[in-house]
C-alpha cells in the first residue's frame, strides 16, 4: 500500500488496521449504544441520576485504573518480546467481556457495568501496547505516515461499523430482528466479532525484535516503570511552558472525553429520544475525519495555541447550550459542532507539545504526555453525574465542565510562545 510517496509494508498495515478493528468499541459501545441501553434496559429500575451516575462512576473509576497501571504496563511493554502477547490477553479481555454484553439479561444492570468496566480495560489496556508496536513496524522517518493511517482507518472503520449498527437499530425487520432491543444487543456481538477478525493481522504479520536478554523480574519491571514516571516528572519540571501545557491539557481534555462518553446518557436524562441521539452521533463520526484534517490545515495557518484555544471555546458554548438544550435538533446541532473541532483538539494537542520539548528527550517527554492523556478521564464523569445526582438536575451536571474548559483554556493561554 501507498501512502503520498511512501510505501506501507505489510506489517505496518497490518498494525494499522488493529485501529479499525477496536474504535468499533468506542464508536458502538462506548459513545453509542451502551450509555443509552444501560439506562433503559439494565438499569430500568433505577431512576435517571442514579443509573447515569453508575455509568459516570464506572468510566471514572476505570480511567483512574489504567492511569495507576499506565507506567507499569509501559514498562513491560519496553521489556522483553512480549508486546503482542500483552495486546491480546488486553483485546481478548475487550473482546470477551463486549460479547458478553448480548447473554446480559433485563435489569442486570451491575453485571453490564461489570462487563463494560473490563471491555474498556481491554480496550484502553490494549492501546498501551498497540501503541508501543508502532517501533517495531516502522522506521524513525515513515512513523508520521502510519501513525496517521491508523488514526484515519480507525475514524473509518469505527464509523462503519456504527454505520451499521445504527440501520439495524433503526429498520431491524430488514435485518431479521424483533426489536430494537434485540438489535443493540446483536450490535455488541457484532462489535466482537468486528475486533476480533480485523485484530487478526496484526498478530499474525507483526514482527516483535527478540529481546529475551533484557527480560527482568516482575517487580523489577514495575519499580522501574513508576521510578521513570517520577524522574521524567522531575525532568519535565525545568520547563515551565511544558508543564504549564501538560496541567491545561489534563483538564480540558477530561472534558472532551467526558462528552465524549456522556453525551449520550445526558440526553436520554433531558427526554431526548435514543434514536435521534444515535444518528447524531453518527454524524458527529464522519464529519470529525475530514475536519480533523482542515483543522490541521488552520493550525499550520494560526498557530498552535490559537487553534486550540478556538476549539475550548467551542467546547465551552457546547457546555452552556447543552444545559438549555431539550430538543433533537439542538443535539444534532451539537453534534456536528463537536464533530468539527473533537479530532482537531487530539491532533494539535500532540504537535503542540511536539513543538514544546527539546527534542533529545521526545521518546521520554511523550511518554509523560501519553501518561496524562490516559489520567485525563476520571474527574470529569464522576463530577457530572454526582452533581446530577445530588441535585437532580442533569444541567448543573453538564454545566460542571466549565470547571475544567475554563482554567483549562487560561492555563493554555499563558503557555509562552516559542
Amino acid at each position: 500500500m501507498r501512502i503520498g510517496q511512501k510505501e506501507i509494508n505489510k506489517s505496518a498495515f497490518s498494525w494499522a488496521v488493529y485501529d479499525w478493528a477496536n474504535s468499533a468499541f468506542a464508536t458502538t459501545v462506548m459513545a453509542g449504544f451502551f450509555p443509552l441501553f444501560f439506562k433503559s434496559y439494565w438499569a430500568s429500575d433505577l431512576s435517571d441520576a442514579e443509573s447515569t451516575f453508575v455509568i459516570g462512576s464506572v468510566n471514572s473509576f476505570v480511567g483512574l485504573l489504567i492511569a495507576i497501571s499506565a507506567p507499569v504496563l509501559g514498562a513491560f511493554a519496553d521489556s522483553g518480546s512480549s508486546k503482542k502477547k500483552f495486546l491480546f490477553v488486553f483485546a481478548f479481555l475487550g473482546i470477551i467481556s463486549t460479547g458478553y454484553l448480548f447473554f446480559i439479561p433485563e435489569s442486570s444492570w451491575k453485571v453490564a457495568a461489570t462487563f463494560y468496566a473490563l471491555g474498556v480495560i481491554g480496550f484502553s489496556g490494549g492501546n498501551i501496547f498497540y501503541d508501543s508496536l508502532l517501533v517495531s513496524v516502522s522506521k524513525v522517518d515513515e512513523r508520521n505516515n502510519i501513525s496517521s493511517l491508523g488514526f484515519s482507518l480507525g475514524y473509518l472503520g469505527g464509523g462503519l461499523l456504527f454505520l451499521l449498527n445504527v440501520l439495524m437499530f433503526s429498520f431491524p425487520n430488514l435485518f431479521g430482528l424483533n426489536s430494537q432491543t434485540e438489535a443493540v444487543l446483536w450490535s455488541f456481538l457484532s462489535v466482537a466479532l468486528w475486533w476480533s477478525i480485523f485484530a487478526t493481522p496484526l498478530f499474525m504479520n507483526v514482527d516483535e525484535p527478540n529481546l529475551q536478554d533484557k527480560r527482568k523480574p516482575i517487580f523489577k519491571i514495575i519499580s522501574d516503570g513508576f521510578s521513570s514516571l517520577y524522574e521524567t516528572g522531575k525532568s519535565i519540571r525545568q520547563y515551565k511552558r511544558v508543564v504549564i501545557f501538560l496541567i491545561a491539557y489534563f483538564l480540558y481534555m477530561d472534558g472532551v472525553d467526558t462528552i465524549i462518553r456522556m453525551a449520550t446518557s445526558y440526553g436520554s436524562d433531558i427526554g431526548l429520544s435514543a434514536q435521534s441521539m444515535i444518528s447524531a452521533l453518527l454524524l458527529t463520526q464522519f464529519i470529525g475525519f475530514p475536519a480533523t484534517l482542515i483543522f490541521g490545515f488552520y493550525a499550520d495557518k494560526f498557530g498552535h495555541r490559537e487553534s486550540l484555544s478556538f476549539a475550548i471555546v467551542i467546547y465551552i458554548f457546547v457546555v452552556i447550550f447543552s444545559a438549555q438544550m431539550d430538543s433533537a435538533v439542538e443535539f444534532f446541532i451539537l453534534a456536528s459542532v463537536i464533530g468539527l473541532v473533537q479530532g482537531g483538539v487530539q491532533a494539535i494537542s500532540r504537535s503542540f507539545f511536539s513543538t514544546l520539548i527539546p527534542s533529545e528527550k521526545a521518546a521520554e517527554f511523550f511518554g509523560f504526555y501519553n501518561f496524562i492523556g490516559k489520567s485525563s478521564v476520571f474527574i470529569g464523569p464522576f463530577m457530572v453525574s454526582g452533581i446530577a445526582l445530588v441535585t437532580d438536575s442533569p444541567s448543573l451536571g453538564i454545566l460542571s465542565l466549565l470547571i475544567l474548559f475554563i482554567p483549562g483554556l487560561v492555563l493554555l493561554r499563558k503557555v509562552p510562545r516559542n
